[in-house]
């Protein structure tokens, strides 16, 4: 009888833990409004095999503004205005505009920006945990967006890491640190104007 006694408890507390994760995400969301952070980015194959490794900074503000900043080893920034989309390729000096609305719409972005209810756009299940993190797997419910799921780490009511997997089983993770929530972010944070003599190309006009 002890042992079954243990046995239920152990489930209890398993159970406990897989659904904590999802609440924590939950909490998270709710609560954070805006955020900056630091992250640390790397890609790997569907074989497993690491191909590209990068760093920088994001921060973002419901609805809809972004703002992802690459510094390592390439220098390129998107900028989410609410409205629009721009890509700048600093080595290139070339700028890229996209409607935010089709550009965003069920990406991993609108996980933390997004201007609708997550639940709307994902599948949120609890993934667990591991690595001492409790884990959110979103999956989108909407076809052709380019990526299978994402994998949302937390540490408490934290978020720590995502994990992309692509369509074509390719893996990109990302580990976050210096998290900051609700923080007074510069007024330009998601203002983006091209840098005199970039090659501008531009999908919203004309819609």
């Amino acid at each position: 009888m002890r042992r079954l006694g243990l046995a239920a408890a152990l489930a209890l507390s398993a159970s406990t833990a897989l659904a904590g994760a999802l609440d924590d995400f939950f909490a998270f969301n709710a609560a954070t409004k805006s955020a900056s952070a630091r992250f640390e980015q790397q890609v790997f194959d569907r074989g497993g095999r690491a191909m590209d490794k990068s760093s920088g900074s994001f921060a973002f503000a419901r609805p809809g503004k972004f703002r992802w900043a690459y510094e390592k080893p390439v220098r390129q920034l998107l900028v989410g205005d609410g409205t629009r989309l721009y890509i700048h390729d600093a080595d290139l000096n070339q700028v890229t505009v996209k409607r935010i609305d089709k550009a965003m719409s069920s990406t991993p972005a609108a996980l933390l920006a997004g201007r609708e209810d997550i639940t709307s756009v994902f599948t949120l299940t609890d993934g667990g945990t591991a690595d001492g993190l409790g884990w959110v797997i979103a999956t989108p419910k909407q076809a052709d967006t380019g990526f299978e799921k994402v994998r949302i780490g937390m540490r408490g009511r934290s978020l720590a890491a995502m994990e992309l997997t692509d369509s074509l089983g390719g893996l990109t993770k990302l580990a976050i640190t210096e998290l900051k929530s609700n923080p007074a972010l510069p007024v330009d944070t998601f203002r983006f104007t091209p840098p005199q003599g970039a090659d501008v190309m531009d999908d919203t006009r004309g819609k």
